[in-house]
């Protein structure tokens, strides 16, 4: 199906260190990318998904908008980290309309905060394999307050909020429609700049969710530590690889050690799974984010996990407007993934 320009939404995704936004369109021919952008935010707006100063961010939002010339004022976010729960449960079998009904009850059990703080949304994912009068649910959980801030910060932009997503649901939308599944596991990890994201699929349904609080400001509040300088110097410093006070040398050293740091907590993310999954092996590794550039981390990461280990390509099977930059698409391809699953979301779509 061919979606029509008013089921449109501009995908936003709204990080710690940047926001991206990307622009997309469905046609006879296929996907076609039509603009894509990005801006950084000032340090400390967004900490660990929690918006601290909605001014600063719902400006850099609006001055994005008129850099990259975006019309359309409906978007689609997501949020995740710790104020989000995402958890597959198994409950006795019922109809959708009945486990909306029950579905606090349902959920109750699962989740760590007050059930009457969150918003609650679930899918029903098919039976369970172990017991034929079961079946496999997906609850997601966010905290109303969170859900309640990034409303307001879209507001306060003048835009119109079409959908909130989870972040590793769109990072997994854009893996499934650039990527044929093959039945095997598959990781995709998402290295932010505070939060880094864990998510197995098997053929293509999640099956493992974490969030650790690792990410690229762990270079940069390195750097300042070293050189006595501003986060967004330090970010520069990160980007060109050229100090006055820190050589190349001294850089790799800071970038090696952060990195070894990122490949021991995400090697215990996967020895979770498979304490849980013994039978099970993960095949591939596909890293997004600002992280997923780092050559060191990704050969790292593949010696500690035995998987082939790559970095995500949002763009693949999208044809590319010839007024984009097509260097700068290849440099930041790790960096848009979220933002690109958000923006193949349409109105009222699950």
């Amino acid at each position: 199906m061919v979606f029509g320009p008013k089921n449109q939404l501009v995908g936003l995704d709204i990080g710690s260190h940047t926001i991206k936004a990307a622009e997309v369109q469905e046609t006879k021919k296929g996907w076609v990318l039509k603009k894509f952008g990005m801006i950084d935010i000032e340090p400390g707006a967004i900490e660990e998904g929690v918006v601290k100063n909605p001014q600063i961010v719902s400006n850099a939002i609006r001055q994005l908008y008129q850099n990259h010339s975006l019309r359309q004022n409906r978007v689609a976010i997501s949020i995740g980290g710790y104020s989000v729960i995402v958890k597959n449960i198994t409950i006795q079998n019922m109809p959708e309309e009945q486990l909306y009904e029950s579905i606090n009850f349902e959920a109750e059990q699962y989740i760590p905060f007050d059930i009457n703080d969150v918003n609650l949304d679930f899918q029903i994912l098919g039976d369970s394999e172990q017991n034929p009068n079961q079946m496999n649910v997906l609850l997601v959980a966010a905290k109303k307050d969170m859900v309640n801030e990034y409303i307001n910060l879209i507001d306060m932009a003048s835009l119109n909020l079409g959908v909130i997503d989870i972040d590793a649901f769109a990072l997994q939308n854009i893996y499934e429609l650039n990527y044929e599944a093959k039945g095997d596991n598959i990781a995709l990890i998402d290295i932010g700049a505070s939060k880094t994201s864990v998510n197995i699929l098997k053929n293509n349904t999640s099956v493992f969710m974490r969030d650790v609080s690792l990410g690229c400001n762990q270079i940069n509040n390195r750097i300042v530590s070293s050189v006595n300088c501003t986060m967004a110097e330090a970010e520069e410093i990160k980007r060109t690889n050229k100090a006055d006070k820190l050589s190349p040398e001294e850089l790799k050293e800071i970038t090696s050690s952060v990195v070894s740091d990122w490949s021991d907590e995400i090697r215990r993310a996967l020895d979770f799974f498979y304490s849980t999954n013994p039978d099970e092996e993960i095949k591939q590794i596909f890293l997004s984010g600002g992280g997923g550039n780092i050559k060191e981390f990704r050969e790292l990461l593949a010696l500690q996990s035995s998987a082939e280990v790559k970095t995500i390509n949002p763009f693949e099977r999208f044809q590319i407007d010839d007024n984009l930059d097509t260097d700068f698409l290849t440099q930041m391809a790790p960096q848009a993934a979220i933002a690109m699953g958000l923006a193949i979301r349409r109105l009222d779509d699950k």
